[in-house]
């Protein structure tokens, strides 16, 4: 069962715009409550963005911190739980969970984007830089789906040969996640296979 309880669905125009600099915060990984894995009613989502024509963008490790800080503080504030996610120099995935509360996806990226692309062309002395092209999102509605792109996710960066195990890539949940689940969670977890998981991902 989920912890939160409903709400009118017209509660979205009653939240106050977000207006906090999460650009200096620190990530926090370490969420109130461990990972759940199971579906919610509120809606389960994968999300994937790159950035315009692929490019690499986020190449040192303070701009991805950056990005990481943004996306995990962010997502606190517009009450989505992020259950995996991974940061890489030219693209991100996450999956997150809704609640009733929740601000609406659309408009959650659409902040996160705009924070981010201020923040990094401010970071790298330019302007009105364009950095990211568009987002995927594709909404979870199968145990057997939602539980092997969580996978999937925590172990972006072996996919994409950065190294050789999950948990040794700093901008991602995987040493979160194996850290805050239980031994059962993390194996059966990791037990999904990856290699037919239908995600857009080719950067």
């Amino acid at each position: 069962m989920d912890e939160y309880l409903p709400q009118s669905p017209n509660s979205f125009a009653l939240k106050p715009p977000i207006t906090k600099d999460l650009s200096q915060e620190a990530p926090p990984k370490d969420w109130p409550h461990a990972p759940v894995h199971r579906l919610s009613e509120h809606g389960i989502y994968i999300v994937t963005t790159g950035t315009l024509h692929k490019r690499h963008l986020f190449d040192t490790p303070a701009k991805r911190d950056l990005l990481e800080r943004m996306l995990l503080s962010l997502a606190r504030e517009c009450v989505w739980q992020l259950e995996a996610w991974a940061v890489l120099v030219n693209h991100y995935h996450f999956v997150a969970r809704g609640a009733p509360d929740s601000v609406p996806m659309r408009e959650f990226l659409r902040e996160l984007h705009s924070r981010s692309a201020i923040a990094l062309n401010r970071m790298d002395g330019v302007a009105d830089r364009p950095v990211w092209y568009n987002f995927r999102d594709t909404r979870l509605t199968y145990q057997y789906s939602y539980l092997a792109r969580l996978n999937y996710v925590h172990r972006n960066a072996v996919k994409h040969g950065l190294v050789a195990v999950a948990n040794a890539y700093p901008w991602c949940s995987a040493a979160w996640f194996e850290r805050t689940a239980s031994p059962a969670q993390v194996k059966t977890i990791y037990r999904f296979k990856i290699d037919q998981v239908k995600v857009e991902d080719d950067f």
